[in-house]
């Protein structure tokens, strides 16, 4: 859905208004696509999560979750903020015509991309061959076949942020969320089914076949379409405008997927794997609410950038307003539906899982508070303020690393609960606090503190 100035201008009071009406309609559309595509993909990794504690075991299933965790953190980050990147820029540019800078930056990107993944990769290897001892316990054999996952990880994150750019909900969230653990679940079952043992190592390599076919599918129907609707021609990068607000955003991703996972991470350090397959079952089930916001994030950051391109200030109060609404209130009914649902869906995983309802209550309740203060974070992404947004998500990591090494040897998985709710509240405030600062937009849903007026 195309808006620009000239647009909105021309069509005068009645077809600015029609033009408004149907850009909300679509990003709500939208929203709701990608929240039922990844209700869906939640099922399927729900299924594979339960498949594969019940198949590998308390200790196998807790070696797999923290090696699959430095696969998200590394595979995200490796893009270099492109990926989202793309969600910025080329909404923009092709709302003004330029289309060379548009064919820059998709070839640009792919390369940056591949090239700063490999490097991790075999920055891995070196760092792990030099730390010696993990390659003589049981984590040895899972992180060498992650480090032939993280480049088609990174690829296909890739292919997600360009796919989200074209509002393209469907190709970009349906491949990495869907087929993906639909086929880490049918590899699984077909390996144990074949004679393979059921370990972590075993695990580990069935993600690498499952990414490798999904990232092939997934490329592979993004470039026909990038076909058709971008014409040949020359290209024209701008490497120093792309990079002065992508860095910013990779550090906040970086620091944000870091934020996602850091109690699993501390928690791995300081108990043994059985207690973080615990938590991190609990973490899985949470997911579910996690996606109402990646849902309106996906459906709406994009458009934010092509409104504040046209200069709608209007319009895009009016659709932070409408994103914030309806993000508290689906994270609300959610919430309530995965606590009501939580008693099953952790007992599948084994009875000794009965035990996370606690924390998984503790988790919900920090998604749902944070969700009314608004969609603070991707309006500094997306119109400016990366830098600050960077800032933040840094802070806000450092203090959930600092509270769950408080409290996790007290309070064992409920202090890691109790830190991340905590600090995903605070993130929430802040991001708030910093775009009505950068914007003068105000995102929470019910402070009136935050002031009435909106730009």
């Amino acid at each position: 859905m195309g808006i620009a100035t000239d647009r909105i201008g021309a069509l005068g009071l009645w077809g600015g208004v029609a033009h408004l009406t149907r850009l909300r309609t679509g990003a709500a559309g939208a929203a709701i696509d990608v929240f039922a595509i990844r209700i869906a993909a939640a099922g399927f990794a729900y299924g594979a999560q339960v498949l594969m504690a019940r198949l590998m075991g308390g200790t196998e299933y807790g070696i797999f979750a923290a090696i699959w965790v430095w696969i998200a953190i590394l595979g995200h980050s490796a893009t270099l903020g492109l990926s989202q990147g793309a969600c910025r820029f080329l909404p923009a540019d092709q709302a003004r015509g330029d289309d060379a800078a548009v064919r820059a930056y998709l070839l640009g990107g792919l390369g940056v991309t591949l090239a700063s993944a490999l490097t991790v990769a075999f920055g891995g290897v070196t760092l792990v061959w030099a730390e010696g001892s993990l390659f003589g316990g049981p984590y040895a054999a899972p992180l060498l076949v992650a480090i032939l996952v993280l480049p088609l990880f990174a690829l296909q994150d890739y292919c997600e942020g360009i796919a989200r750019s074209q509002n393209w909900a469907i190709l970009a969230i349906a491949p990495p969320y869907l087929l993906r653990q639909g086929l880490i679940m049918a590899a699984m079952l077909l390996a144990v089914a074949l004679g393979a043992p059921a370990e972590a190592r075993i695990a580990v390599l069935c993600t690498l076949v499952a990414t490798g076919v999904a990232v092939a599918i997934q490329a592979g129907m993004l470039l026909a379409r990038l076909r058709r609707t971008v014409p040949a021609g020359p290209r024209r990068y701008a490497w120093r405008r792309w990079f002065r607000a992508c860095l910013p955003i990779a550090a906040s991703d970086l620091a944000s997927a870091g934020f996602n996972v850091v109690d699993v991470v501390v928690l791995s350090l300081l108990a043994p794997p059985a207690t973080v397959g615990l938590y991190f079952a609990a973490t899985r089930i949470q997911q579910f609410v996690v996606f109402v916001h990646f849902a309106a994030t996906a459906a709406t950051a994009q458009r934010f950038t092509a409104v504040h391109a046209a200069g709608d200030g209007v319009g895009l109060a009016a659709l932070v307003r409408m994103q914030a609404r309806l993000t508290l209130a689906a994270t609300l009914v959610v919430g309530a539906a995965v606590l009501a649902a939580a008693p099953l869906l952790l007992g599948l995983f084994g009875p000794e899982f009965h035990g996370s309802l606690p924390i998984l209550a503790l988790l919900v309740a920090g998604s749902v508070v944070a969700s009314a203060f608004g969609p603070g974070e991707d309006l500094l992404n997306m119109l400016g303020g990366e830098r600050l947004a960077a800032l933040v998500t840094v802070a806000m990591l450092a203090l959930a690393a600092g509270l769950c090494v408080a409290l996790v040897p007290a309070y064992g998985v409920a202090g890691a609960a109790s830190a991340m709710a905590l600090a995903t509240i605070l993130r929430a405030v802040a991001m708030a606090l910093a775009a009505k600062a950068v914007h003068g937009l105000t995102t929470p849903v019910q402070l009136p503190a935050f002031g009435r007026r909106a730009r």
